[in-house]
């Protein structure tokens, strides 16, 4: 086969980045229309996708997504000094080439990641599809809820033995996987197909970048840091599998994996459910009303604030400065995937959770 000119070359990978450019742009204006991306998308070519996913990335007791990262990690360094030699001999129309196909192999990289989940972050808000719609409390109605979630969490609590929290990791695998199908098979707006949650073997990089788990959209695993308290595994688990079920934003994927734990039977599952729901609500009550937070604090169990000491010193062991410079860039993901509130939107949970308890 007669080897083409590089010139050739450069072109036709421009050419194919143009036509990627496009793709990608074509499905962003998809997103533009949510009732549109629920009825063609979040309701039938991801559920398709899933039901290939999962079956076979099920088979592995491993992650095999975490295994797709390293490697791509490692080329990504190999890229890069490859670059740098190319430009340092001058020979620049083989760097041209060799960045063109870099760009490809990202342009790729991003069609697949909404092609196979991440347009479900542009689907109308769980709030509407759940009928949960209410944007608005009141400081009293907070006041409620919190010291509710709280009784919750200290009767919750004391019922968890020393057993539940020796807890292997694949038990708490086991009963989480089971809550969430429990779940599914409830409602089809929790519809989701085989979920399994796998602990990630990337754990040691989690805790320096103060992660709990990730969702892995290109193998549809969902995978968690094996590491952190036993008695926030649970919970982890079921939000992780929340964005199986296809709720992109972090604050459906933790009311998703809220409602999962609290039906559940588990003593350990549903505490994990109420100590990060107490979380949450606490500390939207401080920036509420402090003298109210400093009351409703004297109400929780001296175990449950216990557990919070040691959730806290656990993430503090591992703060760095590169911690601090991927909470940044996660933050930027979030707001250019439809979650304009950044980090904050973990506690828009809040919001789901007062909805909820007002139907009650």
């Amino acid at each position: 086969m007669r080897k083409q000119k590089p010139g050739k070359v450069l072109i036709r990978r421009g050419l194919i980045i143009i036509g990627l450019i496009l793709a990608v742009n074509l499905l962003l204006v998809f997103a533009d229309h949510p009732q549109a991306v629920e009825k063609y998308y979040s309701t039938k070519l991801y559920p398709f996708i899933c039901h290939i996913l999962h079956p076979v990335f099920n088979i592995f007791p491993f992650s095999v997504g975490d295994l797709i990262y390293l490697f791509v990690m490692g080329y990504l360094a190999y890229a890069l000094i490859k670059l740098v030699a190319l430009c340092i001999k001058k020979k620049f129309l083989n760097a041209g080439i060799f960045a063109a196909g870099m760009v490809i192999g990202v342009m790729t990289g991003i069609l697949v990641f909404y092609l196979f989940w991440g347009l479900n972050y542009f689907r109308p808000s769980a709030g509407e599809r759940l009928n949960l719609r209410d944007s608005t409390y009141t400081k009293a109605e907070l006041q409620r809820v919190t010291a509710i979630l709280i009784d919750s969490a200290n009767v919750t609590r004391a019922r968890v033995t020393d057993a539940d929290l020796k807890q292997s990791n694949d038990s708490i695998y086991y009963i989480a996987t089971r809550a969430v199908i429990k779940l599914s098979n409830t409602n089809t707006a929790y519809y989701t197909y085989k979920p399994k949650i796998k602990p990630s073997l990337l754990t040691g990089i989690l805790n320096y970048i103060g992660t709990s788990g990730y969702y892995n959209p290109f193998t549809g695993e969902a995978q968690m840091n094996y590491q952190m308290p036993v008695f926030n595994r649970p919970f982890v688990a079921s939000h992780e599998m929340g964005h199986q079920m296809g709720y992109g934003p972090e604050d459906e994927a933790n009311f998703v994996g809220f409602v999962a734990a609290t039906g559940s039977t588990d003593r350990l599952l549903r505490y994990s459910a109420y100590n990060l729901a107490v979380n949450e609500f606490m500390h939207t009550m401080r920036y509420t009303d402090t003298v109210v937070f400093k009351q409703l604090k004297t109400r929780i169990a001296p175990k449950v604030l216990a557990d919070f000491k040691e959730e806290r010193l656990y993430w503090q062991s591992y703060q760095n400065k590169i911690n601090t410079i991927t909470s940044v860039f996660y933050d930027n993901f979030l707001k250019a995937n439809n979650q304009p509130q950044g980090l904050d939107t973990y506690n828009r949970m809040v919001l789901l959770v007062m909805a909820m308890y007002r139907e009650k």
